[in-house]
Parts: structure tokens; sequence; C-alpha cells
């Protein structure tokens, strides 16, 4: 791997980069746990993962626009503090209340969070993963979660 790059599909078979990393910028963890992320926001917009591809020894995430990422109250910048992970409910009629953060050592650290389906969160247990993201413009990881069984629509 060489390089990864996020590229915004039209909807018309076209398709235009967006953002790229390098191997040398980030490490091969890194860009793992970005590949895992079913979300990407940058520059105040939310893309959608639709597509995860190899090219040779290039990885290219495929997005689609979903349009401007809206902020909520108790969102924090972590840029300078390392790697983080903020685990917040997925209802928006909760405002998608932030549970908790952790701090993550590594990349590997994170990536064994974005590769459950449940997940303990710290001081709440047990809990099922709806979605997740990588929010660039706060510097952390996003997991969303529900108690498990509840209905996550709302």
């Amino acid at each position: 791997m060489k390089k990864l790059t996020y590229f915004i599909h039209d909807g018309k078979d076209n398709y235009e980069p967006l953002y790229e990393y390098t191997i040398s910028n980030v490490g091969i963890d890194e860009f793992y746990a970005r590949q895992l992320c079913t979300y990407f926001i940058i520059k105040g917009s939310q893309y959608e993962l639709i597509s995860n591809e190899m090219d040779g020894d290039d990885e290219i995430l495929v997005l689609e626009d979903r349009g401007r990422n809206n902020s909520v109250l108790d969102e924090k910048s972590y840029r300078g503090l390392g790697i983080h992970v903020e685990f917040r409910r997925c209802k928006e009629s909760e405002n998608y209340k932030l549970l908790t953060a952790v701090p993550c050592r590594t990349h590997l650290d994170v990536i064994r969070y974005l590769l459950k389906d449940i997940i303990d969160v710290p001081g709440f247990g047990q809990m099922a993963v709806t979605s997740t993201e990588v929010d660039e413009d706060r510097g952390v990881y996003v997991l969303y979660v529900k108690t498990i069984g509840e209905n996550d629509m709302g």
C-alpha cells in the first residue's frame, strides 16, 4: 500500500478525488482504520462510504456526498491530543449525545472498536454499533451506538 485516496461519486459514473493520504504521512494501521469507517467528515461536509477498493498498491474509498455535517453541542476538537474514539448515541432526537470518549495508544486500538458489532462502552456496558465515522475536522473517530435490541430510528 502506498496511498489511500477518497473519491466522490456523483451518481453519474464520475469520480472526483477529494483527499489523499500516503503511507509516509500516516501508518498502515491508520489506513486500515479509515477504511473501516462508514462516514468521513471533512471541511464541514459528510460523506458516506459506498465502496472500498484495491487498485494495485493503492487503496481507494468511494464516497457519496451527504451534504453539510450538522455539528452538535458537545463536540470538541481532539487535534494535537492524540488518537481518540468517541461513543455517541445514534439518535438524532437525542442530538447524538456524547456518552464518553477514550484515548487510544495506536490505530490498532481504534480498529478493535471499528471491527465490532457489539462493544463495551466505558461506564455504559455493552452496546450495539450502528455506524462509524472518522471526523477529520475534529481529529476523532466516532462510534454511534444504541442499547442492544433498541430500534435505531429517530
